[in-house]
């Protein structure tokens, strides 16, 4: 079985998000990277699928230099090989993003065969597109099937369960073909010292690939608004009891 795993290098989701003056990028000068959790899983899937049917497992990332961090802590959980697209920096729109990926999959299938399964997170932590892992199934023409909390190879098939109110859908596709994860569907294990010492050996596949023309544009960014907190003040002394006493009734407490 061969398994391909896409992950891309965003801030870590429990810092502040602060806007560049422009509001067209996230300033990251005081900021860690990481991968997004739905990711961490889909690497957690790669690496367990690999373990029960053996076959090889392969990450890819388009992102800057820097980027080779988060392929090597996934080759430190046990991906196999890495796959590098790097860029300058500069965050690209999902058409050109989903353009690059599916050259350099073409690329390497041509030379190794074909992937089984190709797996997505369902969404970035950063932009939250939604686009990227169906824009790669449709340009290859494979299925697809998104947002899932279950994969389980079946002979030349997966199934694929996704979380519905009251239970679970589920669809049979023949591999390959190409999944979304959401965070849940497993618990991702930590790396051990050894693991990070073989990820350092493992190879990594470098290029450079020429960003497509924009097909898509980019007006602005914004930061959702917090829910907010607010404190009301409702006396002092005993004179403040019936008040905490109507509050109470009011939220259902008494």
């Amino acid at each position: 079985m061969r398994v391909l795993v896409c992950v891309k290098r965003v801030p870590f989701t429990g810092g502040k998000m602060v806007l560049a003056a422009d509001s067209m990028a996230l300033e990251t000068k005081h900021l860690g990277f990481t991968i997004s959790p739905h990711e961490e899983c889909g690497v957690e899937e790669a690496v367990r699928l690999i373990e029960a049917n053996g076959g090889e497992s392969v990450v890819l990332t388009l992102g800057p230099a820097e980027a080779v961090e988060q392929l090597r802590d996934a080759m430190a959980l046990g991906i196999d090989r890495a796959i590098h697209l790097r860029t300058d920096g500069s965050e690209w729109d999902p058409d050109a993003t989903a353009a690059v990926i599916v050259d350099a999959i073409r690329t390497d299938e041509s030379a190794t065969g074909l992937f089984d399964l190709i797996v997505f997170g369902s969404e970035s932590a950063d932009s939250g597109g939604y686009q990227v892992g169906l824009r790669v199934a449709h340009a290859l023409g494979r299925p697809a099937v998104t947002g899932l909390k279950g994969v389980k190879p079946e002979g030349g098939s997966v199934r694929c369960e996704q979380e519905v109110e009251g239970g679970r859908d589920v669809y049979v596709v023949p591999m390959p073909a190409v999944v979304t994860v959401k965070e849940g569907l497993n618990l991702p294990r930590y790396p051990s010292v050894p693991g990070r010492m073989r990820a350092g050996r493992k190879p990594v596949a470098t290029s450079a690939p020429a960003r497509p023309a924009a097909r898509l544009e980019l007006v602005r960014l914004v930061v959702p608004p917090g829910q907010g907190r607010r404190a009301e003040v409702l006396g002092s002394g005993a004179a403040a009891a019936p008040a905490v006493v109507d509050m109470l009734r009011k939220i259902g407490v008494v």
